[in-house]
Parts: structure tokens; sequence; C-alpha cells
């Protein structure tokens, strides 16, 4: 494991209710039912004061959600950095995790397997890991990506923003319109420029 000593002391229910949302905290590094006996980087995913008697809640920086009772000393706690305090190992962030869509023109498992043995050479082959696969055929088109505002009247191209052109509709899975603003697709169109020339 990837960790490294921090000085740190334990916090009462008290001091934790004057905590918010941006005060860095250490909660026990557990994930998925897996103990470990170290803890993690983590921030309350709402105000100390807010706390009515039941357990905080806190958030890893790896996504976990922890749920302490601060006063119950068979838990780790929460602690802060504190130079009077004691040593306590934290878990560092070692890497960063990558969910890749791959589109694969003429794909076939010989490409595949090209791809999965370059990333492998390239990162080291105990790194590039196949968690799952979904092999799916996409037509070979391509769809032009516009925006509206979600509340706008119909069919006003006004209120259009252009936000990609000549996209694979496999792509705009993975997108996510303005906040406020809607997705339009529509097929490609090649764009022609009528301007008269001289």
């Amino acid at each position: 494991m990837n960790t490294e000593k921090v000085t740190a002391r334990r916090l009462t229910a008290e001091e934790i209710s004057g905590l918010g949302l941006q005060d860095a905290i250490f909660v026990s590094a557990g994930m998925d039912g897996l103990p470990l006996d170290c803890y993690a980087p983590a921030f309350l995913t709402e105000p100390g004061k807010n706390f009515e008697g039941g357990a905080f809640v806190a958030r890893t920086v790896f996504g976990e959600e922890i749920h302490v009772l601060p006063e119950n000393a068979e838990e780790a706690g929460i602690w802060i950095a504190d130079k009077a305090g004691e040593e306590i190992e934290v878990l560092r962030s070692a890497g960063v995790l990558l969910n890749l869509a791959l589109f694969v023109p003429g794909g076939n498992k010989e490409s595949l397997d090209a791809l999965y043995s370059a990333a492998r050479d390239a990162f080291g082959a105990g790194v590039v890991q196949r968690w799952s696969e979904e092999a799916v055929a996409v037509p070979d088109v391509k769809v032009d990506l516009y925006e509206e505002p979600a509340r706008g009247r119909k069919n006003n191209s006004q209120n259009r923003d252009r936000r990609a052109l000549d996209i694979y509709p496999t792509r705009v899975r993975f997108l996510e319109p303005s906040e406020g603003w809607k997705f339009i697709i529509e097929p490609h169109k090649e764009i022609v420029d009528d301007t008269p020339t001289i």
C-alpha cells in the first residue's frame, strides 16, 4: 500500500460540528467492506453543525462514504492535521482509474488485442487491465450536435448553439449538455459555402 505518515489528532463531536465542507479531515480507509488499518483524506458531506445526534458522514477522496460516530472508542473516528498530534498512516492516491470507451473503425478482435498490447507496453502489464469489455458494432455515420435551451420555443434555431459537427453518435453518449440546455442531434450535413467569389 502507498501510505504516508501524517501528524494529526482525533476530533470530538463538538469539534466536528464546527467543521465545514472545505475542511480536510482523515477517516478510516476501509472500502467495500475491506478493513484497512490506515486513514484516507476526506471531507464532510454536509456541514458539521447539521449533526443531530446520528453519525457524521464523510466522503473520502476515493469516493467512499463513511459513517462515523466520533465518541465510539471502537471506531477510527475523524482526525485533522495537527503538528501537536500523533502520527497516523494515510493512504495516498497512487494513480487515476480511467474508464475508456474506444471506437475502433472496422474493429475486430485482432485490432482490439493490438490496442490492449500497446497500452500494456506503454504503462506496464500490471497496470493496464480489462475490467469489462463491451464490443458493440456501431454504424459508421456522423451527426451534428447542437444545444438548445431546455425551455425554449420549438423550431427556433436562433437559440441554437453548435456543440460539435461531424462526430460519431457513440461519442455523444459520453457528453453532457450545458446547464439549462438540451442536446439536439441531426444527421451530418456538409457545410456548403454559397459566398459568391469574384
